[in-house]
């Protein structure tokens, strides 16, 4: 049928195809018949119906195979013809000869539909696979997209397909970043300053913001400081919007829209009865079927076109997960030079964050977050801002009722819950990067290690999803590690640090697993200097020394021995506690046993820097060994 000498065939067949690729389980049949290079040249067909839904066929298979499928398909030159379409259709854009009479009559524009179809099957292997990334760069591809990029005002689901599609390309690519010449970065400035306040276009300019960090490279240091405040501005936007009221307003908005459509259809179904006027002659055009536009075999799109108010909550929803993932990212950046700190600290948006510097509901001290070591310190040394500490608290219920009891929002209940998470990893980041004066001091650090403790133990049941108990773990491990190194007390019982690792431990996530013992460990040796707390002690002792003997992961096993070794490191309650569990004798008959995995296990499952850590833990093991000896030594 893709041969068929009718359009209209192959476009069908086209359709059928991009409808099967969406099931993960029949994709590869579809390889074996090399389903690539049989849609390839589809993408350059003489019927622009037909190259949307071969570019759509494929845009599918790309997101929907992964990995494998997307080098596959690069292997297979798919570049070629999506190359060659992005051209054609960058220089067709703004052209008559694209869009027929018929199809503008419709509402149909087929070059940026095309065109969209073509970036988001671009961007989907440009994430995937370094060659493409590089077919990108030497075929001056960014100077098509960004020509897509300025129909923003117009066609906001290009340019977000766009935009996703140039955050991809630009992270760690510096062969790219001599093609942002002033004309290509003031395509990106417009986008960035477009004043629509859609969630799309929320979205739109998150997404901008974004590649502006990754080519920072390329901007002049005198304007550096102002274009991070502007990044941080639209990030603040972002990130101010609660949304579980979002998701409760725009159900409530579909409700009266479906309402009133279907009392505008049952006036038009009562006029038809009555109206006995004869149908008017056949104008040649092609009847559009009520409800549906002439996009009806494009099913790449995951959310149907006509659901305007989920899709405004989805882009909302990807605004704030990018949004927080650069955050991450820009915490962990290079220092810039002295003088782009003093531009920065002096530019006339500092407190991007918030109006006011103090939060009195919280007592959080907030500024933004900035380019270097001094820069993160600026928005570090301030606490942390308030709006990421309200994403990492549990969705709106009466939102979540809402996704639950709705088949097609349901799918945002997962975005809700990827949000929070990408919230405690960016708490987690800042955390690592910051000190106990800078984050408000005692008071402020025991209110977060509650609120997080909360989130943990406010349920009947532990939380076993996994992306929540890495993030959880991670923000609540390094949140202790800062108390602990100042000696501030810590609001969690011995027994419920001790419930979160015993359900952390049998998690399939090998963080997680580092996590909980690391955890515990902090937990001990503060313990270790309180008194009465040899039976605590010996508690977590017995549980690191089952995890260090009994886990599979060497990673896990080598940081429940150095937790081992931090909880009785010193103090009298610990060495009481060891000598009740007989800890000398155990570690002496385990040392062996850790040294043979280490030699069977280590290169083949390892890498380098594991290696490292784990001769490092070994080492440690002999010299605690001798210590504990000693010690036995002496109290004899």
């Amino acid at each position: 049928q893709l041969q068929h000498p009718s359009a209209e065939v192959r476009e069908y067949a086209c359709a059928s195809i991009s409808r099967l690729l969406q099931q993960q389980h029949i994709i590869p049949a579809f390889l074996q018949r090399d389903v690539v290079r049989c849609l390839g040249p589809m993408m350059l067909d003489h019927s622009l119906a037909v190259r949307e839904t071969a570019a759509g066929a494929l845009r599918n298979l790309s997101a929907c195979g992964g990995f494998e499928v997307c080098d596959d398909m690069v292997t297979k030159d798919i570049m070629t013809p999506l190359v060659a379409l992005l051209k054609e259709c960058s220089s067709g854009l703004d052209a008559n000869q694209f869009s027929p009479k018929k199809c503008r009559e419709m509402n149909k524009n087929y070059v940026e539909d095309i065109a969209n179809e073509a970036v988001n099957l671009l961007w989907n292997v440009c994430e995937c696979n370094s060659t493409a990334v590089s077919i990108f760069n030497k075929e001056g591809c960014l100077e098509a997209v960004l020509h897509y990029m300025k129909k923003f005002s117009t066609n906001v689901d290009l340019a977000i397909s766009v935009a996703n599609c140039l955050q991809a390309v630009t992270e760690d690519n510096p062969d790219l970043l001599s093609s942002f010449n002033a004309s290509a970065q003031q395509v990106l400035e417009t986008v960035m300053l477009c004043p629509e306040s859609t969630m799309k276009h929320i979205l739109l300019r998150t997404l901008i913001a974004g590649t502006i960090w990754n080519i920072k490279e390329t901007i002049p240091p005198g304007s550096l400081g102002s274009t991070v405040n502007a990044i941080l501005k639209i990030f603040s936007e972002s990130l101010a919007i609660d949304a579980g009221e979002t998701i409760i307003r725009m159900n409530e908005a579909e409700k009266n829209r479906l309402k009133l459509a279907a009392e505008a259809e049952t006036e038009e179904n009562m006029s038809d009865v009555t109206d006995n006027c004869a149908v008017s002659e056949d104008d040649g055009m092609e009847e559009i079927p009520k409800g549906k536009g002439r996009r009806e075999h494009d099913v790449s799109d995951l959310v149907p076109s006509d659901k305007w108010e989920l899709k405004e909550v989805t882009a909302l929803l990807m605004a704030q997960q990018t949004a927080l993932e650069i955050i991450v990212n820009m915490c962990c950046s290079e220092d810039p030079s002295d003088d782009e700190w003093e531009e920065l600290s002096s530019s006339d948006e500092s407190d991007l964050f918030m109006e006011n510097s103090y939060d009195e509901g919280s007592g959080l001290l907030m500024s933004p977050l900035c380019l270097s070591a001094e820069v993160r310190s600026a928005f570090l040394n301030n606490l942390i801002p308030k709006k990421i500490l309200e994403k990492t608290a549990f969705p709106n219920s009466v939102a979540l009722d809402i996704c639950m009891h709705n088949p097609s929002w349901k799918p945002l209940i997962k975005k809700l819950n990827t949000v929070q998470c990408r919230a405690l990893t960016c708490l987690h980041s800042i955390l690592l990067v910051s000190d106990v004066d800078c984050l408000g001091g005692a008071s402020a650090l025991q209110s977060l290690a509650q609120h997080l403790s909360q989130l943990v133990f406010s349920k009947t049941e532990l939380p076993e999803d996994t992306e929540f108990l890495e993030a959880i773990t991670s923000a609540l491990r390094a949140l202790l590690q800062t108390m602990a190194s100042k000696n501030i007390s810590q609001c969690m019982t011995p027994e419920q640090l001790l419930a979160l690792c015993e359900a952390g431990i049998h998690s399939s996530n090998a963080s997680v697993r580092v996590n909980v013992v690391g955890i515990l460990g902090i937990s001990g040796s503060v313990l270790a200097k309180v008194q009465d707390t040899a039976e605590t002690l010996k508690m977590i002792g017995k549980f690191l020394l089952e995890v260090a003997m009994k886990e599979s992961s060497l990673v896990v096993a080598g940081e429940a021995l150095d937790a081992l070794f931090d909880v009785f490191a010193d103090g009298k309650e610990a060495e009481k506690a060891a000598i009740q569990m007989k800890l000398l004798p155990a570690l002496k008959e385990f040392q062996p046993v850790f040294k043979m995995r280490m030699r069977k296990e280590g290169k083949e499952q390892y890498s380098t820097d594991q290696l490292c850590v784990l001769d490092n833990v070994k080492m440690n093991l002999r010299r605690f060994i001798a210590y504990q000896e000693t010690l036995s030594k002496n109290s004899t």
